[in-house]
């Protein structure tokens, strides 16, 4: 296995460095990178999508691309639309609710996408459970004026209970993240008619098989979206994406633009909004180049040592 430590452009889900580490297998390279505060049970998902990639057991594609999203941080209103004026895609996902931040804040970096896609472009936005319920449909009704249009908002509110609250108080349709990824029952979504729209993550959800099993089940149009991977962990959504039968929504894959480098010598970057269905090829020269220093492998080694001991337990 290998560490690697990666700067990113923007500060992102409250953190400014991206560490991974790199499995190889018989059919290649996976990732495990689940976020530092994770215990062993949360990160032992992730670890079984490694494996399914590093072993090669990722289902045929029945596309060649898959079209994506740009995604936009918490950051100002100018930054915001350079952002996703460089992103060359036609959809934009933008992060609201920020801790600290306002609501006008976040409608300031709404119609600074706006003016950077065009009246065309697609906007969704993402609170992260962000909001109460009262706070949420307030919100959303404000971003979707901004927005010209909301393509949807992507779990306003912590609890599914209160997603389908949110649900029948707004126009605009809802989707669920953590609601899914991280409930002890996924299905609750489907069961209380909470969200308009799935949107899935291969690695905390175990994998691109696994994934396909949720997306069946649970009888909604599937938006996949990535755990801010480097190309090698992004190469297990693409095909994630590739395999679902229908794929209406633009996908939240092209997070590799928020990394200042990579492992691979051709990125799985974004070309005329859509990534290409393949598996990057790992560069050494690259992952020597960020490679993480030796406190942080020896981190990571002793997660993987909690994770096994965890499968030990329970006897998988």
């Amino acid at each position: 296995m290998r560490v690697v430590s990666i700067p990113m452009r923007t500060r992102f889900r409250g953190i400014t460095v991206r560490e991974a580490v790199l499995v190889e297998g018989p059919a290649g390279w996976g990732e495990w990178s689940p976020f530092l505060e994770y215990p062993a049970d949360v990160a032992e998902p992730w670890l079984r999508c490694a494996e399914e990639a590093a072993s090669g057991r990722w289902p045929a594609p029945v596309r060649d691309v898959v079209p994506v999203n740009v995604t936009v941080p918490a950051v100002d209103a100018e930054r915001a639309f350079r952002i996703t004026r460089a992103g060359g895609c036609r959809t934009a996902k933008v992060k609201v609710a920020e801790p600290g931040q306002t609501l006008a804040e976040a409608e300031e970096r709404l119609a600074a996408v706006r003016d950077a896609l065009g009246p065309d472009g697609r906007i969704r936005v993402d609170a992260n459970g962000g909001w109460s319920v009262d706070e949420a449909v307030h919100a959303i009704g404000r971003l979707d004026r901004t927005a010209s249009g909301l393509e949807y908002v992507e779990q306003p509110t912590a609890s599914v209970e209160d997603l389908a609250l949110v649900r029948r108080r707004v126009d605009v349709p809802i989707a669920a993240d953590e609601s899914i990824r991280r409930a002890e029952d996924p299905y609750r979504v489907r069961d209380l008619e909470a969200a308009d729209i799935a949107v899935l993550k291969v690695q905390p959800l175990g994998g691109v098989r696994a994934c396909l099993e949720i997306a069946e089940r649970i009888g909604l149009p599937v938006v996949v979206s990535s755990a801010l991977e480097t190309s090698v962990g992004i190469a297990a959504g693409v095909a994630l994406a590739a395999a679902l039968p229908e794929l209406p929504y633009a996908c939240g894959l092209a997070t590799v633009q928020l990394l200042t480098a990579d492992v691979v010598d051709d990125s799985l970057l974004p070309v005329d909004g859509a990534l290409p269905v393949r598996r990057p090829v790992v560069d050494p020269v690259a992952l020597d180049r960020v490679a993480a220093a030796p406190d942080r492998v020896a981190h990571w080694e002793a997660r993987l040592a909690e994770v096994r001991a965890l499968r030990k337990d329970l006897g998988s």
